[in-house]
């Protein structure tokens, strides 16, 4: 990208598509708009507007180094710092895990198997983004939302704000923040990446997802297997549990609901992709 030539939107667009392809990004001309339009203050459409106008010098220097950030694989979710989840847009940093459409599952879930809840609590909250989903769409609900990271819950936090939602963030590992109380409905998108795998992972995540976020342990259960159990002293009579889980965990985690015996028959939801990716169940009326 010659600081000399004169660079149009249109013709910078068409450099950058093929820079960022042979760096690997998959959808190289759709970033590259959403990262001319951060450089140049404007939206897709007014992008639009302006396809023959040249850059100035100070939205070149600004597009070039968001340009770089990207080809060294940096997520465009980081440099552009948000993403989209279920209809609401969401504050991402290094110290969350990107939102994923996959997790809105999780959601829709919850809302279809306890349309009445009153009492929420999301573990390992991240970003927020499935606690505040879950306050849009059940707002009679007391919404509880806990994570091992401060700085998670400081940005968990203020995408609560920036949405209106009222929510109770917690700092500590499973249970321990909410020792003695009990729960209409528990959901999770708990690590589940087995360790040995990590290194595998496309470098936008293993690079930058936070660790914590991402290591199941062996097999990617560990977290599960506290869980699940544990979380019988708190769910309400009737209460559901729900959880996302990885890829080929559907059978396993089924079974570690099975074998606490306390549940009913879990349930099992396939993702859009065709994957099972949600695994829940609801307390039996007598435990």
């Amino acid at each position: 990208m010659a600081a000399a030539e004169t660079w149009t939107t249109l013709k910078i667009l068409a450099w950058t598509k093929e820079f960022l392809l042979s760096k690997g990004v998959v959808n190289a001309r759709l970033e590259a708009e959403w990262l001319l339009c951060a450089a140049m203050g404007l939206d897709r459409v007014g992008l639009y507007l302006q396809y023959d106008k040249p850059l100035n010098d100070s939205e070149l220097a600004a597009y070039r180094a968001l340009i770089a950030r990207r080809a060294r694989r940096e997520p465009l979710q980081h440099i552009l710092g948000s993403q989209e989840f279920f209809g609401l847009d969401y504050e991402v940093t290094p110290d969350v895990l990107i939102p994923r459409f996959d997790t809105e599952l999780l959601v829709s879930e919850a809302i279809a198997r306890k349309p009445d809840a009153r009492t929420v609590l999301d573990i390992g909250t991240g970003s927020g983004c499935v606690a505040v989903s879950l306050q849009k769409k059940l707002p009679m609900a007391d919404i509880t939302a806990s994570d091992i990271s401060d700085a998670a819950l400081t940005v968990a936090g203020r995408n609560a704000l920036r949405h209106g939602s009222s929510i109770e963030f917690l700092l500590g590992s499973l249970f321990a923040p909410v020792a003695g109380r009990r729960f209409d409905l528990i959901v999770s998108n708990p690590p589940y990446i087995p360790t040995t795998d990590i290194e595998s992972l496309d470098q936008e995540v293993r690079d930058y997802d936070p660790r914590t976020a991402l290591d199941g342990g062996g097999d990617g259960l560990d977290i599960y297997r506290l869980l699940i159990p544990s979380s019988v002293n708190y769910l309400n009579h009737d209460g559901w549990l729900l959880v996302e889980i990885g890829v080929g965990q559907a059978h396993d985690v089924e079974q570690l609901f099975r074998q606490v015996g306390k549940f009913q028959d879990p349930v099992i939801a396939i993702d859009s992709g065709g994957i099972m990716r949600v695994v829940g169940a609801q307390l039996k009326e007598t435990i």
